[in-house]
Protein backbone atom coordinates (compact mmCIF):
# COMPACT_ATOMS: atom_id res chain seq x y z
CA UNK A 1 0.00 0.00 0.00
CA UNK A 2 1.15 3.30 -1.03
CA UNK A 3 1.72 5.89 1.58
CA UNK A 4 2.76 9.68 2.27
CA UNK A 5 4.47 10.39 5.36
CA UNK A 6 4.78 14.17 7.09
CA UNK A 7 7.69 14.47 9.06
CA UNK A 8 6.27 16.87 11.48
CA UNK A 9 10.06 18.30 12.93
CA UNK A 10 11.08 19.31 9.17
CA UNK A 11 7.99 21.22 9.28
CA UNK A 12 8.29 22.42 12.61
CA UNK A 13 11.96 23.80 11.61
CA UNK A 14 11.19 25.21 8.37
CA UNK A 15 8.39 27.38 10.29
CA UNK A 16 10.48 28.20 12.75
CA UNK A 17 13.10 29.66 10.54
CA UNK A 18 10.94 31.57 8.30
CA UNK A 19 9.02 32.86 11.62
CA UNK A 20 12.21 33.89 12.86
CA UNK A 21 13.07 35.96 9.01
CA UNK A 22 9.81 37.77 8.77
CA UNK A 23 10.10 38.68 12.43
CA UNK A 24 13.65 40.10 11.49
CA UNK A 25 11.98 42.06 8.27
CA UNK A 26 8.99 42.82 10.64
CA UNK A 27 7.07 41.44 7.84
CA UNK A 28 3.57 39.90 8.66
CA UNK A 29 2.90 35.85 6.70
CA UNK A 30 0.10 33.98 6.45
CA UNK A 31 0.58 30.17 5.75
CA UNK A 32 -1.01 28.70 2.15
CA UNK A 33 -2.84 25.44 2.89
CA UNK A 34 -4.08 24.77 -0.17
CA UNK A 35 -1.27 21.97 -0.90
CA UNK A 36 -2.94 19.82 1.70
CA UNK A 37 -5.87 19.79 0.16
CA UNK A 38 -7.85 20.03 3.15
CA UNK A 39 -6.47 17.01 4.87
CA UNK A 40 -7.59 17.81 8.57
CA UNK A 41 -4.59 14.85 10.18
CA UNK A 42 -2.16 18.10 8.50
CA UNK A 43 -4.55 21.14 8.70
CA UNK A 44 -3.99 20.37 12.71
CA UNK A 45 -0.28 19.79 12.61
CA UNK A 46 -0.16 22.94 10.42
CA UNK A 47 -2.20 24.52 12.95
CA UNK A 48 -0.11 23.53 16.39
CA UNK A 49 2.80 25.04 14.48
CA UNK A 50 1.07 28.16 16.14
CA UNK A 51 -0.11 29.33 12.81
CA UNK A 52 -2.33 32.35 13.13
CA UNK A 53 -3.23 33.03 9.46
CA UNK A 54 -4.39 30.60 7.35
CA UNK A 55 -4.39 31.21 3.20
CA UNK A 56 -6.70 28.70 0.31
CA UNK A 57 -7.92 28.63 -2.34
CA UNK A 58 -10.86 26.55 -1.85
CA UNK A 59 -13.36 27.56 0.49
CA UNK A 60 -14.31 23.99 1.99
CA UNK A 61 -10.71 24.10 3.74
CA UNK A 62 -10.89 27.14 4.85
CA UNK A 63 -14.32 26.08 6.40
CA UNK A 64 -12.25 23.19 8.22
CA UNK A 65 -9.71 25.49 9.73
CA UNK A 66 -12.97 27.34 10.89
CA UNK A 67 -13.98 24.16 12.71
CA UNK A 68 -10.66 23.63 14.23
CA UNK A 69 -9.99 26.77 15.57
CA UNK A 70 -11.86 29.63 14.73
CA UNK A 71 -9.99 32.10 16.07
CA UNK A 72 -7.15 31.85 12.73
CA UNK A 73 -7.34 34.40 10.69
CA UNK A 74 -8.66 32.79 7.37
CA UNK A 75 -8.13 33.96 3.47
CA UNK A 76 -8.95 33.21 0.37
CA UNK A 77 -6.51 33.39 -2.41
CA UNK A 78 -8.53 33.55 -5.71
CA UNK A 79 -11.24 36.13 -6.90
CA UNK A 80 -14.28 34.42 -5.73
CA UNK A 81 -17.04 33.30 -7.74
CA UNK A 82 -20.71 34.81 -7.93
CA UNK A 83 -22.11 31.00 -6.82
CA UNK A 84 -19.60 30.58 -3.80
CA UNK A 85 -19.91 34.51 -2.34
CA UNK A 86 -21.85 33.20 0.56
CA UNK A 87 -19.49 30.62 1.91
CA UNK A 88 -16.79 32.88 0.70
CA UNK A 89 -18.22 35.80 3.55
CA UNK A 90 -19.17 32.59 6.11
CA UNK A 91 -15.49 31.30 6.47
CA UNK A 92 -12.99 33.80 5.04
CA UNK A 93 -12.04 36.78 6.93
CA UNK A 94 -9.94 38.29 4.02
CA UNK A 95 -9.87 37.89 0.23
CA UNK A 96 -8.16 38.35 -2.63
CA UNK A 97 -10.21 40.69 -5.37
CA UNK A 98 -9.91 42.02 -8.54
CA UNK A 99 -13.75 42.61 -10.01
CA UNK A 100 -15.81 45.50 -9.11
CA UNK A 101 -18.91 43.20 -9.78
CA UNK A 102 -17.82 41.03 -6.99
CA UNK A 103 -17.20 43.03 -4.41
CA UNK A 104 -20.37 44.91 -4.56
CA UNK A 105 -21.86 41.24 -4.35
CA UNK A 106 -18.99 40.83 -1.20
CA UNK A 107 -20.79 43.61 0.18
CA UNK A 108 -24.72 42.72 -0.31
CA UNK A 109 -23.43 39.58 1.24
CA UNK A 110 -21.49 40.60 4.40
CA UNK A 111 -24.36 43.10 5.11
CA UNK A 112 -26.90 40.13 5.24
CA UNK A 113 -24.53 38.26 7.34
CA UNK A 114 -23.86 41.16 9.80
CA UNK A 115 -20.40 40.69 9.31
CA UNK A 116 -17.28 43.21 8.16
CA UNK A 117 -15.44 41.33 5.43
CA UNK A 118 -11.65 42.37 4.50
CA UNK A 119 -10.21 42.54 1.19
CA UNK A 120 -6.61 42.94 -0.59
CA UNK A 121 -7.17 44.26 -3.75
CA UNK A 122 -4.65 42.38 -6.88
CA UNK A 123 -2.80 44.23 -8.83
CA UNK A 124 -1.18 43.55 -12.11
CA UNK A 125 2.59 43.26 -12.06
CA UNK A 126 3.42 41.56 -15.62
CA UNK A 127 2.36 38.05 -15.07
CA UNK A 128 -0.56 38.15 -16.77
CA UNK A 129 -3.01 36.08 -14.02
CA UNK A 130 -5.34 37.99 -11.35
CA UNK A 131 -5.08 41.93 -10.79
CA UNK A 132 -6.29 45.44 -11.86
CA UNK A 133 -4.27 47.07 -13.78
CA UNK A 134 -1.63 49.79 -12.24
CA UNK A 135 -3.30 52.61 -14.55
CA UNK A 136 -7.12 51.93 -13.38
CA UNK A 137 -6.39 51.11 -9.52
CA UNK A 138 -7.35 54.08 -8.47
CA UNK A 139 -10.72 54.40 -9.89
CA UNK A 140 -10.92 51.07 -9.42
CA UNK A 141 -10.33 51.38 -5.70
CA UNK A 142 -12.64 54.90 -5.70
CA UNK A 143 -15.80 52.88 -6.36
CA UNK A 144 -15.44 50.35 -3.48
CA UNK A 145 -13.76 51.91 -0.50
CA UNK A 146 -17.17 53.35 0.81
CA UNK A 147 -19.32 50.51 -0.01
CA UNK A 148 -20.73 49.07 3.20
CA UNK A 149 -19.07 45.91 5.21
CA UNK A 150 -16.42 45.63 2.94
CA UNK A 151 -13.02 47.18 4.00
CA UNK A 152 -9.59 47.38 1.98
CA UNK A 153 -6.72 46.38 4.27
CA UNK A 154 -4.15 45.52 1.46
CA UNK A 155 -2.80 45.43 -2.28
CA UNK A 156 -1.05 42.69 -3.68
CA UNK A 157 0.38 40.66 -6.12
CA UNK A 158 0.97 37.50 -7.60
CA UNK A 159 3.95 36.71 -9.92
CA UNK A 160 5.78 33.35 -11.65
CA UNK A 161 2.22 31.40 -11.47
CA UNK A 162 1.68 31.35 -14.89
CA UNK A 163 4.17 32.90 -17.00
CA UNK A 164 7.15 32.22 -14.85
CA UNK A 165 7.63 36.69 -14.40
CA UNK A 166 10.09 36.76 -11.65
CA UNK A 167 9.34 39.32 -8.51
CA UNK A 168 12.15 42.41 -8.83
CA UNK A 169 12.49 45.25 -6.22
CA UNK A 170 11.58 47.74 -9.27
CA UNK A 171 8.26 45.76 -9.25
CA UNK A 172 7.69 45.98 -5.55
CA UNK A 173 8.74 49.56 -5.32
CA UNK A 174 5.49 50.27 -7.63
CA UNK A 175 3.25 48.00 -6.04
CA UNK A 176 4.25 50.04 -2.43
CA UNK A 177 3.80 53.63 -4.42
CA UNK A 178 0.37 52.41 -5.75
CA UNK A 179 -0.28 52.07 -1.72
CA UNK A 180 0.67 55.65 -1.40
CA UNK A 181 -0.95 57.06 -3.77
CA UNK A 182 -4.01 55.71 -2.93
CA UNK A 183 -3.69 56.84 0.65
CA UNK A 184 -3.14 60.21 0.11
CA UNK A 185 -5.34 60.81 -2.67
CA UNK A 186 -8.19 59.10 -0.23
CA UNK A 187 -6.79 59.82 3.13
CA UNK A 188 -7.90 56.03 4.08
CA UNK A 189 -4.85 53.37 5.56
CA UNK A 190 -3.82 50.59 3.48
CA UNK A 191 -2.37 48.49 6.02
CA UNK A 192 -0.82 45.47 3.95
CA UNK A 193 1.33 45.59 0.80
CA UNK A 194 1.30 41.99 0.26
CA UNK A 195 4.16 40.95 -1.70
CA UNK A 196 2.87 37.85 -3.14
CA UNK A 197 4.40 34.43 -2.61
CA UNK A 198 7.46 31.96 -1.87
CA UNK A 199 8.96 33.29 -4.79
CA UNK A 200 9.88 36.46 -3.37
CA UNK A 201 11.38 35.11 -0.05
CA UNK A 202 15.09 35.10 -2.10
CA UNK A 203 14.74 39.27 -2.36
CA UNK A 204 14.40 39.40 1.23
CA UNK A 205 17.05 37.13 2.44
CA UNK A 206 19.07 39.05 0.01
CA UNK A 207 18.20 42.33 1.79
CA UNK A 208 16.50 43.27 -1.50
CA UNK A 209 12.89 43.73 -0.24
CA UNK A 210 11.82 47.84 -0.52
CA UNK A 211 10.69 48.58 3.08
CA UNK A 212 6.94 48.85 2.23
CA UNK A 213 6.53 45.79 1.47
CA UNK A 214 5.07 44.01 4.83
CA UNK A 215 3.02 40.63 4.13
CA UNK A 216 3.76 37.48 2.45
CA UNK A 217 1.41 34.28 1.67
CA UNK A 218 3.56 31.64 1.94
CA UNK A 219 3.34 27.65 0.69
CA UNK A 220 5.92 26.32 -1.01
CA UNK A 221 9.27 27.55 0.51
CA UNK A 222 7.19 25.99 4.31
CA UNK A 223 7.04 22.57 2.80
CA UNK A 224 9.83 22.21 0.74
CA UNK A 225 12.58 24.65 1.77
CA UNK A 226 13.22 26.15 -1.66
CA UNK A 227 14.77 28.91 -3.19
CA UNK A 228 12.33 29.29 -6.42
CA UNK A 229 14.76 31.73 -7.95
CA UNK A 230 17.16 28.82 -8.42
CA UNK A 231 15.74 25.74 -7.21
CA UNK A 232 17.98 24.83 -4.21
CA UNK A 233 17.15 24.53 -0.96
CA UNK A 234 17.73 27.50 1.20
CA UNK A 235 20.49 27.17 3.99
CA UNK A 236 18.67 26.55 7.43
CA UNK A 237 15.73 24.38 5.83
CA UNK A 238 14.61 20.92 5.07
CA UNK A 239 13.29 19.37 1.73
CA UNK A 240 11.85 17.04 3.94
CA UNK A 241 8.91 17.51 4.75
CA UNK A 242 6.93 14.96 2.69
CA UNK A 243 7.69 11.11 1.64
CA UNK A 244 5.71 9.14 -0.69
CA UNK A 245 6.84 5.46 0.25
CA UNK A 246 4.91 2.76 -2.34
CA UNK A 247 5.30 -0.64 -2.19
CA UNK A 248 6.79 -2.93 -4.99
CA UNK A 249 4.04 -5.49 -6.31
CA UNK A 250 5.80 -7.64 -8.97
CA UNK A 251 9.57 -7.76 -9.23
CA UNK A 252 11.06 -9.96 -12.36
CA UNK A 253 13.52 -10.04 -14.95
CA UNK A 254 11.67 -9.34 -18.31
CA UNK A 255 12.91 -8.28 -21.75
CA UNK A 256 14.10 -4.47 -21.80
CA UNK A 257 11.56 -4.32 -25.47
CA UNK A 258 7.69 -5.34 -25.29
CA UNK A 259 7.11 -8.17 -28.14
CA UNK A 260 4.63 -8.06 -31.06
CA UNK A 261 2.52 -5.32 -32.90
CA UNK A 262 2.50 -2.07 -31.35
CA UNK A 263 -0.80 0.19 -30.81
CA UNK A 264 -0.89 3.23 -28.55
CA UNK A 265 -1.50 3.02 -25.25
CA UNK A 266 -4.31 4.63 -22.72
CA UNK A 267 -2.52 7.47 -23.03
CA UNK A 268 -1.68 8.09 -26.41
CA UNK A 269 1.81 6.92 -26.74
CA UNK A 270 3.34 4.81 -29.03
CA UNK A 271 6.43 3.21 -27.68
CA UNK A 272 9.67 4.13 -29.80
CA UNK A 273 11.99 0.68 -29.94
CA UNK A 274 15.88 0.87 -30.28
CA UNK A 275 16.76 -2.32 -32.04
CA UNK A 276 20.07 -2.48 -30.12
CA UNK A 277 18.06 -3.50 -26.58
CA UNK A 278 17.19 -6.93 -28.94
CA UNK A 279 18.05 -9.69 -26.40
CA UNK A 280 18.95 -7.54 -23.43
CA UNK A 281 16.84 -7.88 -20.14
CA UNK A 282 16.30 -6.20 -16.59
CA UNK A 283 14.74 -6.50 -13.80
CA UNK A 284 11.66 -4.72 -13.53
CA UNK A 285 9.45 -3.54 -10.70
CA UNK A 286 5.55 -2.81 -10.30
CA UNK A 287 4.67 -0.46 -7.86
CA UNK A 288 1.41 0.19 -5.86
CA UNK A 289 0.29 3.71 -7.06
CA UNK A 290 -0.24 4.74 -10.76
CA UNK A 291 -0.96 7.75 -13.05
CA UNK A 292 -4.24 8.37 -11.20
CA UNK A 293 -2.40 9.50 -8.29
CA UNK A 294 1.00 11.14 -9.52
CA UNK A 295 2.39 12.12 -13.00
CA UNK A 296 6.34 10.69 -12.64
CA UNK A 297 7.32 13.86 -13.79
CA UNK A 298 7.24 15.23 -10.18
CA UNK A 299 8.70 12.45 -8.30
CA UNK A 300 12.31 12.86 -6.98
CA UNK A 301 15.00 9.73 -6.87
CA UNK A 302 18.27 8.81 -7.21
CA UNK A 303 18.55 7.45 -11.11
CA UNK A 304 21.18 5.44 -10.56
CA UNK A 305 19.20 2.89 -8.34
CA UNK A 306 16.50 3.02 -10.88
CA UNK A 307 14.19 4.55 -13.60
CA UNK A 308 10.59 5.03 -13.61
CA UNK A 309 9.82 4.44 -17.31
CA UNK A 310 5.94 5.36 -16.77
CA UNK A 311 2.83 3.52 -16.35
CA UNK A 312 -0.63 2.92 -16.13
CA UNK A 313 -3.71 4.91 -14.05
CA UNK A 314 -3.03 2.33 -10.91
CA UNK A 315 0.74 1.31 -11.60
CA UNK A 316 3.98 2.66 -12.08
CA UNK A 317 6.66 0.83 -14.00
CA UNK A 318 10.48 1.01 -12.37
CA UNK A 319 13.30 -0.27 -14.53
CA UNK A 320 16.02 -1.62 -11.85
CA UNK A 321 18.78 -2.69 -14.56
CA UNK A 322 20.54 -5.38 -12.35
CA UNK A 323 18.85 -4.80 -9.18
CA UNK A 324 22.02 -3.41 -7.30
CA UNK A 325 20.01 -2.87 -4.31
CA UNK A 326 18.55 -6.29 -3.56
CA UNK A 327 14.79 -4.92 -3.83
CA UNK A 328 12.38 -7.64 -3.12
CA UNK A 329 8.26 -7.77 -3.68
CA UNK A 330 7.08 -5.95 -0.12
CA UNK A 331 9.96 -3.68 -0.02
CA UNK A 332 9.22 0.15 0.06
CA UNK A 333 10.46 2.56 -2.62
CA UNK A 334 10.78 6.25 -1.47
CA UNK A 335 10.75 9.60 -3.12
CA UNK A 336 10.98 13.30 -2.76
CA UNK A 337 8.15 15.16 -4.29
CA UNK A 338 8.15 18.38 -6.44
CA UNK A 339 5.51 20.57 -5.27
CA UNK A 340 2.58 19.84 -7.88
CA UNK A 341 3.24 16.03 -7.32
CA UNK A 342 2.86 16.70 -3.82
CA UNK A 343 -0.30 18.17 -4.72
CA UNK A 344 -1.19 15.43 -6.81
CA UNK A 345 -0.80 12.92 -3.94
CA UNK A 346 -1.86 14.96 -1.62
CA UNK A 347 -5.25 15.15 -3.59
CA UNK A 348 -5.15 11.64 -3.89
CA UNK A 349 -8.17 9.63 -2.08
CA UNK A 350 -6.30 6.28 -2.55
CA UNK A 351 -3.17 7.61 -0.44
CA UNK A 352 -2.60 7.25 2.93
CA UNK A 353 -1.81 10.29 4.73
CA UNK A 354 0.82 9.95 7.68
CA UNK A 355 2.47 12.07 10.60
CA UNK A 356 5.62 10.70 11.31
Amino acid sequence: MAFLNLYKDNLRKNYEFLREKFNEYDVAWGVVSKLLCGNEIYIQELIDLGVDEVHDSRISNLAKVKNINSAIQTVYIKPPSKRNLKDVVMYADVSLNSELNTIKWISEEAVKQEKKHQIIIMVETGDLREGVMGDDLVEFYSKIFQLPNVEVIGLGTNLNCLNGVMPSTDKLVQLSLYKQIIELKFNKEIPWVSAGTSVTIPLMLNHQLPKGINHFRVGETLYFGANLFDGSTIEGMNDGVFELCAEIIELQEKPLLPIGNLAANPQGEITEIDVSLYGQSSYRGILDLGLLDVDPKYLIYDKNEFEVLGGSSDMLILDLGKNPKNYKVGDLIRFKLKYMGALAILNSYYIEKRVK
